[in-house]
């Protein structure tokens, strides 16, 4: 896992920080990387923003029955 140092954060954005990881019940260091994760991912994954970007376009309704037969394993021979 990475690691980074982050300096000159002014005192009142400490003090900020420290303040919300209490009231979140994590520590600073917690808090922060709860901060940035949030900053970075994505609202939504590939798949749902797939559907999202299908359905605003009238969407596609597939008829694909499951076959049901079992699958033989494959070979390595």
């Amino acid at each position: 896992m990475s690691s980074v140092t982050v300096r000159n954060i002014p005192e009142a954005t400490h003090r900020a920080l420290k303040l919300r990881a209490t009231q979140h019940g994590r520590s600073t260091e917690a808090e922060i990387r709860t901060i940035l994760e949030n900053a970075v991912r994505p609202a939504l994954g590939i798949g749902t923003a797939l559907a999202v970007i299908g359905q605003s376009l009238g969407g596609v309704t597939l008829d694909l029955p499951r076959d049901p037969r079992a699958v033989d394993a494959a070979g390595f021979e």
